[in-house]
């Protein structure tokens, strides 16, 4: 069985806080993350609301189902009964113990009021996103914080022979699972579909399945760029009104990942529109009908796959880093732009850029030197990750490096 990261520091939380909530989406494991915590004795019960008998009790006496709840027990999928919320709520304020209670949600907690009224003070959010490398690897990454240490030298590393078939696959437990790559596709495909036809019509009515179908295969050919919803609105033909309700909808059940705009660089007008990711290039390559060959023979889409790939093992491994970091992509009016840019818990900041190529030169990294000057002292370095197998240096904490250092089992 696969290693979850994410186990540790919820454990270390639920010494802590009364109540935690794992929010993430359908099939990236919260149900098996929830039952090993269960077998390993940290939480007692587990119940899930996919259960139609347990759901039909908890809608028809909320009140009375979490008054008999035991001590430690899991609320699987909470979404489907939000009406037991306000009772959790009572009855964590009226005994106030750590660990009273993990709920798991196919939607993020802010998509419902309750369940942000809930959280505070009482309840922790951790996100569990699909299978990062490190965990399909066995290996706990530590890449985010050598990276702010600058703590590299000149090595090779091995040849990443299988990084398009990595991109391909994604980190859905199950897909994973499934050796095949036709099956593979098979069943991400029926995973999009059943993902519009039933957990988003479980927090709105949708007039029409078939735009927002739409609107999830264009956003994987469209990933990792700035959204703009004009252009949106007139390649789908959804009027904007409704195209930003999909886009908030696709949002909530966590498929589609925002990449806020730095906002604050000191030297620089910037640009505050978002990008957009898909929580997996193995469910955006499958939309597109694509495989790890034809990636390889479409440059451009091949880049924008190389860079969401390394947007969401970036923000895998700060769900469960042992301390916070944000995730920003930057921009300038003059266009200058870095990929991705991390920030620490001690306001440094590092510039990340993706390059699906081989090869790397002086031009590579000259939007990280003219972005670093302008952030002085709080400059921690710039990265360019690359498809090649050489660590090299190009100049004061300026690296370039495989895309594999980001899953490498490093050594001390």
């Amino acid at each position: 069985m696969l290693p979850r990261w994410v186990q540790e520091p919820l454990c270390r939380m639920l010494k802590v806080m009364p109540a935690v909530f794992v929010q993430g989406a359908r099939q990236v494991g919260k149900t098996t993350l929830a039952q090993r915590l269960v077998e390993a004795g940290v939480m007692d019960a587990y119940y899930s609301f996919d259960d139609l008998a347990l759901l039909r009790a908890a809608e028809r006496d909320p009140k009375g189902f979490v008054e008999n709840l035991p001590e430690r027990a899991v609320l699987d999928e909470v979404q489907r009964v939000p009406e037991v919320l306000l009772p959790l709520k009572q009855r964590i304020d009226a005994q106030r113990k750590p660990g009273m209670f993990l709920l798991t949600g196919s939607a993020s907690a802010l998509t419902f009021p309750q369940i942000a009224d809930a959280l505070v003070g009482r309840m922790a959010p951790i996100i569990l996103y699909p299978l990062s490398q490190g965990e399909m690897e066995g290996v706990r990454e530590s890449w985010l914080q050598r990276a702010f240490e600058g703590d590299w030298q000149i090595q090779s590393v091995p040849a990443s022979d299988d990084l398009w078939l990595r991109v391909a696959r994604g980190g859905y437990p199950e897909a994973v699972r499934l050796t095949d790559p036709q099956e593979r596709t098979l069943w991400l495909r029926a995973y999009a579909s059943t993902l519009v036809t039933r957990e988003v019509s479980l927090l709105a009515d949708i007039e029409r399945a078939a735009d927002l179908g739409l609107l999830l295969t264009l956003l994987a050919s469209l990933t990792c760029q700035m959204l703009n919803m004009a252009s949106l609105s007139r390649e789908t033909g959804i009027p904007h009104s409704t195209l930003q309700r999909y886009l908030k909808l696709l949002e909530a059940v966590m498929i589609v990942v925002r990449v806020p705009a730095w906002h604050a660089h000191p030297h620089q007008q910037l640009l505050k529109t978002p990008k957009v990711m898909l929580n997996d290039t193995g469910l955006a390559t499958a939309l597109l009908q694509q495989d790890a060959d034809s990636l390889q023979r479409d440059p451009l889409l091949r880049g924008r796959m190389l860079e969401n790939f390394v947007g969401m093992e970036l923000l895998k491994q700060m769900s469960y880093a042992s301390e916070p970091y944000r995730l920003y992509h930057l921009r300038t009016s003059k266009g200058r732009e870095v990929d991705f840019l991390i920030e620490n818990a001690h306001g440094f900041l590092l510039g990340v850029e993706v390059k699906a190529s081989a090869t790397v030169d002086e031009d590579d990294f000259r939007h990280l030197r003219a972005i670093g000057e302008g952030f002085g002292t709080r400059w921690a370095g710039g990265v360019v990750l690359y498809t090649g197998t050489t660590l090299l240096p190009f100049g004061e904490r300026l690296w370039a490096m495989p895309v594999s250092c980001l899953w490498q089992a490093w050594e001390r």
